[in-house]
């Protein structure tokens, strides 16, 4: 799959999401304290990120 959604524990012990295409990290999350939390977010963003709007500030 040239995509995926990626549940890591950063140095500080705080869960964070990472998405990536192509094995390159696209973004990356805040720090959640939990599992749970960290995949409500993957929820959120599959949930509401196909009908976000694109703001181009250029």
């Amino acid at each position: 799959m040239a995509h995926k959604f990626e549940i890591h524990k950063d140095k500080a012990g705080e869960y964070r999401v990472r998405f990536k295409y192509n094995s390159e990290v696209i973004f990356s999350t805040e720090g959640y304290s939990s599992k749970s939390s960290a995949q409500n977010a993957i929820d959120s963003i599959k949930k509401n990120g196909p009908s976000a709007p694109v703001e181009d500030n250029s």
